[in-house]
């Protein structure tokens, strides 16, 4: 007699019928990178009698660090776990460009190692940063340190240029600057947003030393920031309302935008748009503000 298990939710089945397209879908990746380069692309020798087009499956594991065995199965859309740094050498020993590498970790379920580019997020986004002035607007990179502002911006929390590179972070100045205390209307709600905020977007970096040595410092000059890192809570960017009290314009009200640069990885625009017909009257004004 043959008995039937407790029947399988739907949610389930799905779940698993969208694991094993991504996982044909990363095999017929990998095997049409594989078999677009030659032996001499990789410094092989081409050997007689090859049939396969491209490189055979053991001459792309040897390359990468992997057993062949592994990486047939791998080719065979196994159910098997994909690891950042195997995914990394796969991308080297393939050849792949930015958008490639950035499919091939989509494919394999794994977060993108969000880099900035060389050089900074370059002279275009700067340009569009102090195009939406008066509006207040800056750029941040994967670890929230500011890498452009606007004239609004600096008006508006003071000018980063103040203090040094390693310190013009938008986490170290909410924790170290005393004139931000005194600017955000509420101080405390407004930190701890934050700190939940970096949270969530550093877990998909663990092990990475930018969020780490941020945290271990601010850990050592903030007993709050202490606090609440440890308390480990975590929430998703939304668009957000800021109210500030700023010492030459009076009363601001802010909802922030965020927008991801495609064009310069990790990079993030955040603008301030007006959440009242007095904070938009106040903008000229706060735009020419000079403490």
């Amino acid at each position: 007699m043959l008995v039937s298990g407790p029947p399988r939710k739907l949610s389930d089945t799905r779940g698993a019928a969208e694991d094993e397209a991504r996982r044909r879908s990363l095999a017929e990746f990998l095997r049409s990178r594989r078999e677009r380069i030659t032996p001499r692309d990789v410094d092989l020798p081409a050997g007689p009698r090859r049939r396969t087009p491209g490189l055979r499956r053991e001459e792309v594991a040897l390359l990468s660090g992997v057993s062949v065995t592994w990486y047939t199965w791998l080719e065979q859309a196994r159910a098997i776990t994909v690891s950042r740094q195997v995914l990394e050498s796969l991308a080297r020993t393939l050849l792949l460009d930015g958008a490639e590498r950035r499919h091939l970790f989509a494919l394999a379920g794994e977060p993108y190692p969000e880099q900035e580019p060389a050089g900074g997020p370059g002279p275009a986004l700067q340009r569009l940063v102090d195009a939406l002035d008066p509006h207040p607007a800056y750029l941040l990179d994967a670890d929230w340190n500011l890498v452009a502002w606007n004239r609004a911006e600096a008006a508006l929390i003071g000018d980063p240029a103040r203090f040094p590179p390693e310190r013009r972070n938008l986490l170290w100045l909410m924790f170290t600057d005393p004139a931000l205390r005194t600017l955000a209307a509420d101080w405390p709600g407004q930190a701890r947003h934050l700190v939940a905020q970096f949270r969530s977007d550093a877990e998909r970096r663990v092990g990475e030393p930018g969020p780490a040595a941020l945290t271990d410092g601010l850990c050592e000059a903030s007993p709050e920031f202490r606090t609440w890192w440890e308390a480990h809570d975590v929430t998703a960017f939304v668009s957000t309302r800021r109210e500030f009290l700023h010492p030459g314009v009076g009363r601001l009200v802010f909802d922030y935008v965020k927008l991801a640069a495609l064009d310069a990885p990790g990079v993030k625009l955040f603008a301030c748009m007006p959440a009242d017909a007095e904070t938009a009257r106040k903008l000229p004004e706060l735009a020419a503000y000079t403490p």
